[in-house]
């Protein structure tokens, strides 16, 4: 068999979950026609047992013919030799293309992700991602799986259907109008089923990004006292999930109840006819028999077609989800032809908000919601295509790694890499930075000092630790414009107001951007922009403001409450 997975996957048709449920069929398509020929065979051949066997029963036994019988008998054996090795083949390239999709989708998703880069975090849940990877690539490659075995459960029922008819009409009539009655009866079920595995998994990938959200956190957690708070709002969401997970299970039992019940009744009413007709004279005994083995052999094939409509609902649900995440855009590339860059220190500006920063200044964005400070930053550094400008260029036509080489977003969502501690935090002369971060005694209370190995995102260190070296690590960097999101969140007003009262002399006569409400660090601030509604409504000091500006005072005296 050829190696898996595959070097590429190719590019995936992600219009809509059917599309991209299709794309995947045809990506497999040769191997997948060699799957369904083998399924045909496979299944045929057990449907035409039973006929072999009610030919053996009339010409050997009931016409004491043991040459007929012998013959009839060596038919069956080698029909059921073709049968086995129909089968076994055809198992072997059913999980090659369940492992191809499975695997492909994988290397999709990874893909997306490593395109994506920074972005994903901002665009979906960590746990929606994880999803993905644990559980709707299996869902993806279970649909694939099934359908040599859906179109030969279809193939062989016609077979079925079609020598029913020859051998009397009302039984075959009966077949050809039970299975798909069956059928609909059971997709009447399939929709509710779809709902509910929709919603069962948009909660699970939400507890799972809480769950990690606490784990990452949990030392923060103790130390405040929250663990207890945050436990309880996982454990209630867990049960909310459970519930979830239990209507799921209603559907599921009631269709599975379904798929044995609704065959079992049809196939008691071909016995009960087929009894009748032999009664009447209209079959032979042998033909008896072989309508005894259709109706036992018809259970696979019609469980096989309601597991195939089941697997195609679950996989719409896991389909959607991989489309949401290959619809996401990554952060805005360089453009083709870029512009050179303005020479010298040049002003920052956001058209869509109004603000304005002046080279050199340290300008705090203080906002009513902090995702619209956020959102001006990502807009100021091109995380996201805006208006917004460098001096006169509009940012969107300089490239990329220039502009990021000039103007620095530092986030409160980046990591610190495993490694020595001076690597992570850029490597050179990092003390003065640390110095300013209030950092010296993260690096003093290490057994080694900056030369400590760390583990990945340093999770050895607490939410305000990390927060201090993530800030040491952006101002090592020393870039024309720094852009600090909320850098002083999590650590405690003493260390905040040392940190406030060095960053403006550490970054004198360059150009840094603050969003924060802290009045600690706004006071240090050459001028400060107060935001509503995503717009800059006033702007000056931080004093200045607070007496002149009732909605700023009443935003950042709330953070001193």
């Amino acid at each position: 068999m050829r190696e898996l997975p595959r070097s590429d996957p190719g590019v995936a048709d992600h219009r809509s979950a059917g599309r991209l449920l299709w794309w995947m069929v045809r990506r497999v398509g040769r191997e997948l026609a060699v799957s369904v020929v083998l399924g045909v065979v496979w299944m045929c051949a057990m449907a035409l047992a039973p006929a072999l066997i009610g030919i053996a029963i009339d010409r050997g036994v009931a016409g004491r013919d043991l040459g007929a019988l012998a013959a009839w008998s060596a038919a069956v054996l080698g029909l059921g030799m073709v049968q086995a090795l129909a089968g076994v083949a055809r198992h072997r390239y059913g999980v090659h293309n369940w492992l191809d999709t499975a695997y492909g989708t994988v290397q999709l998703t990874v893909r997306q992700s490593a395109r994506l880069g920074a972005a994903l975090p901002r665009r979906m849940s960590s746990g929606e991602v994880v999803s993905i990877g644990v559980s709707d690539i299996e869902h993806l490659g279970e649909i694939i799986e099934i359908i040599d075995r859906a179109i030969g459960a279809f193939a062989a029922i016609a077979v079925v259907t079609v020598i029913m008819l020859g051998t009397s009409t009302p039984l075959g009539l009966v077949v050809l109008i039970g299975v798909p009655l069956l059928l609909g009866l059971v997709a009447l079920l399939l929709r509710p089923l779809q709902d509910r595995q929709e919603a069962y998994r948009t909660r699970q990938g939400a507890l799972t990004t809480r769950a990690a959200d606490i784990v990452t956190g949990l030392r923060v957690l103790r130390g405040v006292g929250g663990e207890a708070l945050f436990a309880g709002g996982y454990r209630a969401e867990s049960q909310d999930l459970r519930a979830a997970g239990v209507r799921v299970g209603r559907v599921g039992a009631l269709l599975e109840a379904t798929q044995v019940l609704l065959p079992g009744l049809f196939l008691a009413l071909v016995v009960w006819l087929g009894a009748r007709l032999v009664l009447a004279g209209d079959i032979t005994a042998g033909q008896l028999v072989a309508f005894f083995g259709y109706t036992a052999f018809l259970v696979p094939p019609l469980r096989t077609l309601t597991e195939a409509a089941n697997a195609l609902a679950v996989a719409l649900v896991a389909a959607r989800r991989v489309v949401r995440l290959l619809e996401l855009d990554p952060d805005p590339a360089s453009p083709a032809r870029p512009v050179p860059m303005p020479p010298g220190p040049a002003a920052l500006a956001d058209p869509r908000s109004g603000l304005l920063v002046r080279p050199g200044e340290l300008t705090a964005i203080a906002a009513a919601d902090p995702a619209d400070a956020a959102a001006i930053a990502e807009r100021l550094a091109r995380f996201t295509d805006s208006e917004a400008r460098l001096g006169d260029v509009p940012l969107r036509d300089l490239d990329l790694a220039e502009l990021r080489s000039r103007v620095l977003l530092a986030e409160n969502e980046a990591r610190l890499f495993a490694g020595p501690l001076r690597e992570a935090l850029g490597g050179g002369a990092v003390e003065h930075a640390l110095e300013t971060a209030a950092a010296e005694d993260i690096v003093a209370a290490l057994p080694d000092g900056l030369d400590t190995e760390i583990a990945a995102r340093g999770r050895e260190f607490s939410g305000g630790q990390q927060q201090r070296l993530r800030l040491a690590r952006a101002l090592v960097a020393d870039p024309e414009t720094l852009i600090l999101v909320e850098p002083t969140s999590a650590v405690d007003a003493h260390t905040e107001a040392r940190i406030a009262g060095r960053l403006g002399a550490a970054r004198a006569g360059r150009t840094t951007v603050v969003c924060t409400t802290s009045p600690l660090v706004l006071a240090h601030a050459d001028r400060v922009a107060y935001v509503e509604d995503g717009k800059v409504i006033a702007e000056g000091t931080h004093r200045e403001l607070l007496t002149g500006e009732p909605r700023y005072a009443a935003t950042v005296t709330r953070q001193e409450g």
